[in-house]
């Protein structure tokens, strides 16, 4: 089985955002949270909480971006 690139869901004070979501997004999403709550051997988290884990890690990753957030600070 390929390993998952979100691990473990931490829990921290949410900020409330809305937004609407395409259905097929959802589903996918769903069974993310399904496949990682298996491997982590905990509850599947709930879909908001996958989609600010992976941006936090598109972020964290995002060269192009890390590049621009260090021009800008200085």
């Amino acid at each position: 089985m390929a390993k998952l690139r979100l691990g473990p869901i931490a829990d921290d004070k949410p900020v409330k955002v809305t937004l609407e979501l395409p259905a097929a997004l959802h589903r996918d999403l769903t069974t993310y949270a399904e496949i990682l709550g298996r491997e982590s051997g905990q509850g599947p988290p709930e879909p908001p909480r996958l989609i600010v884990a992976m941006l936090e890690r598109f972020i964290a990753t995002d060269r192009g971006f890390a590049s621009a957030r260090r021009s800008a600070s200085r």
